[in-house]
């Protein structure tokens, strides 16, 4: 994010700790202290009205785990629930299981990780395709075995059944997600690589995806979008992207949400929920997300406050948000 919000055209989508360095006039820094900004960002989702952050998930010695780690040592913590987002790639497979489903076993005895029905732990295992499902973990019924070990080694450690929410290729999980044994289904993002238009463009094509989604015959968690514009990235990658070349899709963008648009687009995704079955009901909806923001989907407010985005959560939340007791930036 330093490198792709670094041009001047970009600059408005930073975050509000970011600043420009003198050393580099095309690059960011993000040097404010991490225990001073977090306890501002727990504010902040608690001004919207969230009631959780679904962190993805690395593992503890992984350098993108620090926020992770940092918000947990806050005592603010206690104010704000969270849950975990995991790409089934980091679970490793069938013949070499990582040590990742152990760790976030232990993460869910804290008081503030997210509970859902019955006590039951909420988490999301994503990027989940075919194929993927097939060469390492030997088919539909090699993953769902190790489902089904996740939940009672949870049990075994005092927890109740995790309610585990799978997210990924569409056409997959609307086959396969129950014989999975899935709780739910969901996305990380519902978008196309060669999408563009206007934002309300992006708000009907994923509230398409939800109804795609339930097509699974089991309860479908919502995912919000709050935008999806990868020019920052397209125009200079990031390390981890290594098949984007530069300017490749540039035109493929769509345009950022007013602040009605985006408090619009909550409000259908919690009528779409409260209008399921009752055995087809999520206990959470989503949102893309509180800081992809060189990918295009933010909350957190940007440079010098912009806090448009919290403001139009905090309209459709009333009954969780509460009062910033000083400045949210």
């Amino acid at each position: 994010m330093k490198q792709s919000l670094g041009p001047e055209k970009y600059r408005w989508r930073t975050p509000f700790f970011g600043t420009q360095t003198n050393r580099d006039p095309n690059a960011l820094d993000f040097s404010a202290s991490i225990e001073a900004e977090m306890d501002k960002e727990i504010d902040q989702a608690i001004f919207a009205g969230l009631d959780y952050w679904a962190f993805a998930a690395y593992g503890a010695n992984h350098p993108m785990s620090k926020a992770l780690y940092a918000f947990r040592a806050r005592p603010k913590a206690a104010q704000l629930r969270y849950c975990m987002f995991t790409e089934l790639g980091r679970w490793g497979s069938a013949a070499k299981l990582s040590s990742l489903p152990q760790e976030h076993i232990g993460l869910m005895a804290d008081k503030n990780y997210l509970r859902v029905e019955n006590d039951r732990p909420l988490y999301f295992l994503g990027f989940i395709k075919g194929a993927d499902v097939q060469r390492s973990w030997g088919g539909v019924q090699g993953l769902r075995t190790q489902l089904s070990k996740f939940k009672s080694d949870a049990n075994g450690a005092g927890l109740a059944d995790p309610y585990v929410v799978l997210a990924g290729d569409t056409k997959f999980l609307s086959q396969e997600a129950a014989n999975l044994g899935a709780d739910a289904v969901g996305s990380y993002a519902i978008t196309t690589g060669n999408g563009r238009g206007s934002f309300a463009d992006l708000a009907k094509y994923a509230e398409k995806g939800w109804n795609d989604l339930a097509a699974s015959q089991v309860p479908v968690v919502p995912t919000v979008m709050t935008g999806w514009d990868r020019r920052p990235r397209i125009e200079r990658p990031v390390p981890w992207e290594k098949s984007q070349r530069p300017g490749d899709g540039v035109t493929n963008f769509y345009a950022a949400p007013t602040k009605k648009e985006l408090a619009s687009h909550l409000a259908q995704s919690i009528s779409w929920v409260n209008s399921r079955a009752p055995d087809r009901r999520a206990p959470a909806v989503l949102i893309y997300a509180w800081n992809e923001n060189d990918e295009g989907g933010w909350l957190v407010p940007t440079v010098p406050c912009q806090t448009d985005r919290l403001e139009a959560l905090r309209e459709v939340l009333k009954t969780t948000a509460k009062t910033a007791s000083k400045n949210l930036c």
